[in-house]
C-alpha cells in the first residue's frame, strides 16, 4: 500500500546488537586487604598439559620402579605396591603443591604454581578438592571436560579449580640487584626529593649501556648543583647512587 504524504517513513530494521563477551586474558588483577593490587599470569592450556605430562611420566616410573622391587617380596610386596599407588595417584600433587609453594616437579619446571583466586598459597582444602575433582575433568576420556573449561573460562581454569577456587599462575622471578659502578658512597650536597634520587640511581645503572660521549653529557648538566667540575661530575652521580643505594 502506497504511503501517504502525511504518514511517517518506514523504520529501517533494527540490527541485533551484540554484547560483548568476555575474553580470555593473559592478566589476573586481585586486590590483597592490605588495597595492594597484585597482577597475576594464569598458566594456559598448553604450559598447563606439558607440567601435568611431566609428572605423569615421574610418577609412572616411581610406580615401575617400586613395582618393580616390591615384586620381590611376593603378595606382601605387592599389597604394598597398591597401597603406594593410591598414595602416589591422589596424594602426588597435594602433597608437592601444599609443602612446595604450589609447585609439583612439573610445574616447577614449567616455572608454574597454584594460588588461590586472591594471590595467597594454595591450602590442604583446596589442593584436595582440586585434585580429587580431577576425575570429573578426565570426563568423557582424556580431559575432555577440562579441556573445554580451559579454552572457555577467562583465567584458563579447569573445572577442579573453578571448585577449588585455585588458579594456576606462572611464578614471577624476582628482579635482579641492580649493578651500580665501582665508587665511593658519597652524601649529596643537598637534600634530594624522591624523583631525584630515582634520576641519579637510573643514571648510575643504566650507565654501562650508554656511551662515554652521552655519561658526560648527561652529567654535565648536574656539574653545577653538585658543586664540581664537568669531567667530576659522573664520578661523584656514581658515589651519590652508590651513597643512596646503601650497602650490597
Amino acid at each position: 500500500m502506497p504511503h501517504s504524504a502525511t504518514s511517517p517513513p518506514p523504520r529501517a530494521p533494527r540490527r541485533p546488537v551484540r554484547r560483548p563477551t568476555a575474553l580470555l586474558d593473559t592478566r589476573y588483577q586481585v586486590e590483597t586487604p592490605e588495597g595492594i593490587d597484585l597482577l597475576l599470569r594464569p598458566a594456559g592450556l598448553v604450559s598447563r598439559a606439558l607440567a601435568f605430562s611431566i609428572d605423569l611420566l615421574i610418577r609412572g616410573l616411581l610406580l615401575l620402579v617400586t613395582y618393580v622391587v616390591l615384586g620381590l617380596l611376593g603378595k606382601f610386596g605387592m599389597g604394598l605396591a597398591t597401597i603406594l599407588l593410591f598414595l602416589v595417584t591422589w596424594w602426588y600433587m597435594v602433597l608437592f603443591e601444599v609443602l612446595n609453594q604450589g609447585r609439583s616437579p612439573g610445574k616447577q619446571m614449567l616455572g608454574l604454581r597454584v594460588v588461590h583466586d586472591d594471590g595467597t598459597p594454595v591450602g590442604w582444602a583446596a589442593s584436595l578438592t582440586r585434585n580429587l575433582l580431577r576425575f570429573v575433568d578426565i570426563l568423557p576420556f582424556g580431559y575432555t571436560l577440562g579441556i573445554l573449561s580451559c579454552l572457555n573460562h577467562p583465567a584458563f581454569k579447569r573445572l577442579g579449580d573453578i571448585a577449588a577456587g585455585t588458579l594456576v599462575v606462572y611464578r614471577d622471578t624476582l628482579p635482579a640487584q641492580p649493578s651500580l659502578p665501582q665508587a665511593e658512597p658519597l652524601v649529596a650536597p643537598f637534600a634530594l626529593d624522591l624523583a631525584e634520587q630515582r634520576a641519579l640511581l637510573g643514571f648510575a645503572e643504566r650507565g654501562a649501556s650508554l656511551s662515554a660521549e652521552r655519561r658526560a653529557e648527561l652529567a654535565a648538566i648536574l656539574a653545577e648543583p653538585l658543586q664540581v667540575p664537568h669531567e667530576q661530575a659522573e664520578q661523584r652521580i656514581n658515589g651519590i647512587a652508590r651513597g643512596l643505594l646503601g650497602p650490597t
